[in-house]
C-alpha cells in the first residue's frame, strides 16, 4: 500500500507520486512493502533532520525504515528551491532566435521533475541503496536513480 499525506497548503498531484512509487516497488520486486510519503514544510523537516541526523536545517528528503514498511518525508519548500536552483539558465545570443537553454549542472529541472527525483532517491534509500561512504554504492544508487528518472520522460 502506498499512502501520500500532504501536510502543507501546496497542491501536489498525489497520483503522480503514487505512480512513481508503485513503479519502483514493482520493478524492485518489493510490492509487499507499505510506503508512506509525507509532504512537509521547512520547519517540520528541520525538526526531523535535527532529531534523526543531528543537523539543524531543512533538507529535501529523509527516509525512515520500519520493518517491511517505510516513510519518505519530502520538504516541498526545499523542492521548490532545488527546482529554481537547477533550472536551465537562459543564455542569449545576438537575437531572440539564438536563445538557448543550458543548465550548468546538466540537470534541467522543474518542480515536478525535482519532486520525482527526491521521491525516487528516498525510496532507493528504503530499499537499501546508499550514497554515503562508499564510491561504489554511491555510483550504483545514482545509476538506479537516473534509470527511474529516465522512465518518466
Amino acid at each position: 500500500m502506498i499512502e501520500v499525506n500532504n501536510l502543507t497548503a501546496s497542491p501536489v498531484d498525489k497520483k503522480f507520486l503514487e505512480k512513481i512509487a508503485g513503479s519502483i516497488l514493482k520493478k524492485e520486486k518489493k510490492l509487499d512493502k507499505d510506503l508512506s510519503i509525507a509532504l512537509v514544510g521547512s520547519e517540520k523537516m528541520r525538526e526531523l533532520n535535527k532529531k534523526y541526523r543531528g543537523k539543524n536545517l531543512a533538507t529535501d528528503v529523509l527516509s525512515f525504515q520500519y520493518g517491511d514498511s517505510g516513510e519518505v518525508a519530502i520538504c516541498l519548500p526545499q523542492i521548490k528551491k532545488n527546482a529554481r536552483r537547477f533550472a536551465p539558465l537562459e543564455i542569449t545570443g545576438a537575437g531572440e532566435k539564438d536563445k538557448k537553454k543550458k543548465s550548468l549542472t546538466g540537470f534541467n529541472s522543474t518542480f515536478k521533475k525535482e519532486l520525482a527525483r527526491v521521491l525516487i532517491h528516498g525510496i532507493l534509500h528504503l530499499l537499501g541503496y546508499n550514497h554515503e561512504g562508499f564510491k561504489k554504492t554511491a555510483k550504483e544508487m545514482e545509476k538506479k536513480q537516473n534509470y527511474y528518472l529516465k522512465q518518466l520522460e
